[in-house]
Order: structure tokens, then C-alpha cells, then sequence
């Protein structure tokens, strides 16, 4: 009979240590796509709790935007006599620019109005103007669904490059309106007059984009310094956008009337312009993301 040895167990693998601090970062708010998805599903519910038309003001509210715009530039001056269609040019700028402005206001609160959250919770702080970029998208689909319509009863003929421009100008406006949540809402929980400066910004988006007025008329007045003009990225993505909606409704005797007229109806090589303001902000977002990261800390104390 032989003794038999019995050998040590084997030490179990030691567990990497983690850091008790919340992850960060835009890769860890998509990491963490549940809690992110009930951030959203609790901003949409909150916002019209007590409402009895509740998802309808997502319509009233940029409606009654396009009404009054309408009537000021298109009647009192004249602007929808030089623009074929108009209405379906203005509504198409009209959309976007309300898509940058509710994500650039509200993520700016953002932190702030989920302070409680921020404090008690540990999850990406940037989840918080990241649920508010969603939500706000989230606002957008219906308005783009009543503009198809429109668009489809004044001739709307849409192609592969309008998808394209579809697709490139709404993750445009997203990457630069997280950007500016990003950087905002830290720098709002120090100073609250962030909150102020973000209501006067966005006043000028309205009229800094070609949406109210064609960017024919930028090129006439401009002449060849309309190249400086399309350095906004914001101006892009509404020019790209009318590219994907308002031009395919243009008939070859409405093209041929503005090119008799000297106009230049959009800008030369505009997908080139879209790629590269998408790149753009792209590299804005970067820079947002690390300036957030270098405060975020700093905001639990703060709050």
C-alpha cells in the first residue's frame, strides 16, 4: 500500500484591484447602455408628466417656430419668392438648429438638475449631457417625419447622396452639440452663469445658419469669402440637411431659373465640407471630453 501525497491546492488567481471612483469617459456611458437607456426613458417621462398632449409638443413647439419664421421672412420679406419651396428649406434648417439648441441648453443643466444622482450614484457623469443629446434626438425623428411628408407633396425625389447627407448632418449636429454640453455643463456647476451664456449663444444660431435665408444669398453678398462662412459646422450640417430634403424638390425649371439668376444654389464639394466639419467636431468632442474629465472630480465636492 503506497502513501499517496497530496499536492497543495492551487492559490486562486488574485482578482485585478478596480478603483473605487466611478468609470469615465464616453466608452464607459456606452458600456453601460441599460442605465443609460432608463436616463432617457426617465428624461422623456419626466418632461411630460402632467401633460395631457404629451409627445404632441414635440411637434407644437418647432411648428409653431416654422409658422412664425414662415410668415416674418417668407411674406413680410419676401425671401420665399427667391427660394423655391421655402417652406420645406426653412423647416429642414429649422430642424436642426432646434436639435443643437435642446441638447447644447438642456445638457448644460444637465448636471445639475441630476445632482442628487451625481452625488449618490457611481456611473460616467457624462451619461448625464449624453441622455440629454439622445433625448433631444429622440425629438428630431418625428420632426423629420412630418418634413418628409411635406416634402413628398412638393415633388420630393430623393436619392442615395440625400441619405448620405441625412445621416452626415445629424451626426454633426450631435457631435458638436455634445461637445458643448460637455464643457458646459462641468463649467455650470462652478459658475452658473454658464447656464445664461448657453440662452444668449444659441440666439444666434438661428440666424448664423442659412435657414432663414438661402446660402445663394450668402454667396451673392459674399462672393468668394462665402468659403469663410462654411467653417461653421453648424452652417454645414443645415446646408447638407436642405441638400438631403429641400433640393431633391427642386424641378430642372426651378435650377434653371436660379442658375439664369446668377444663384449658386449650394455650395461646390459639400460632402467634402460635411466630412471635414464632422472631423471637426469630432476633435471638439475629444477636447470636451478631456476638459470634463479633468473636472469631474471636482463636481461631487462642488455639488
Amino acid at each position: 500500500m503506497t502513501d499517496t501525497v497530496a499536492t497543495p491546492s492551487t492559490p486562486q488567481e488574485e482578482q485585478p484591484l478596480s478603483p473605487p471612483s466611478p468609470p469615465s469617459g464616453l466608452i464607459a456611458v456606452f458600456k453601460q447602455r441599460y442605465l443609460l437607456r432608463l436616463l432617457v426613458q426617465r428624461e422623456i417621462s419626466a418632461r411630460y408628466q402632467g401633460s395631457f398632449l404629451g409627445l404632441i409638443w414635440s411637434y407644437i413647439n418647432p411648428l409653431s417656430q416654422f409658422f412664425i419664421y414662415w410668415f416674418v421672412m417668407g411674406y413680410l420679406f419676401g425671401a420665399h419668392k427667391d427660394t423655391p419651396n421655402f417652406p420645406i428649406h426653412l423647416f429642414a434648417g429649422l430642424i436642426l438648429v432646434h436639435f443643437f439648441n435642446e441638447t447644447f441648453n438642456a445638457g448644460t443643466r444637465s448636471i445639475m438638475r441630476n445632482k442628487a444622482l451625481v452625488v449618490k450614484m457611481a456611473m460616467p457623469r457624462e451619461m448625464f449631457p449624453v441622455a440629454t443629446m439622445l433625448v433631444s434626438l429622440y425629438h428630431v425623428v418625428p420632426q423629420v417625419v412630418v418634413l418628409v411628408i411635406a416634402a413628398v407633396f412638393t415633388g420630393f425625389s430623393p436619392d442615395l447622396t440625400s441619405v448620405v447627407c441625412l445621416v452626415l448632418a445629424i451626426a454633426i449636429i450631435a457631435a458638436i452639440g455634445l461637445s458643448g454640453a460637455l464643457l458646459f455643463s462641468a463649467a455650470n456647476v462652478f459658475f452658473s452663469d454658464f447656464g445664461n451664456i448657453v440662452n444668449v449663444l444659441t440666439n444666434f444660431v438661428r440666424f448664423g445658419v442659412p435657414m432663414m435665408y438661402p446660402y445663394a444669398l450668402v454667396h451673392e453678398r459674399f462672393g468668394r469669402f462665402a468659403d469663410y462662412y462654411l467653417l461653421n459646422p453648424l452652417a454645414d450640417a443645415v446646408i447638407i440637411f436642405q441638400r438631403a430634403f429641400w433640393y431633391p424638390t427642386l424641378t430642372d425649371a426651378d435650377l434653371a431659373k436660379l442658375d439664369a439668376n446668377g444663384k449658386v444654389v449650394l455650395p461646390d464639394h459639400l460632402l467634402m465640407h460635411g466630412v471635414l466639419a464632422l472631423a471637426g467636431s469630432l476633435v471638439l468632442l475629444a477636447f470636451s471630453q478631456w476638459v470634463f474629465s479633468r473636472l469631474e472630480n471636482k463636481i461631487p465636492e462642488r455639488l
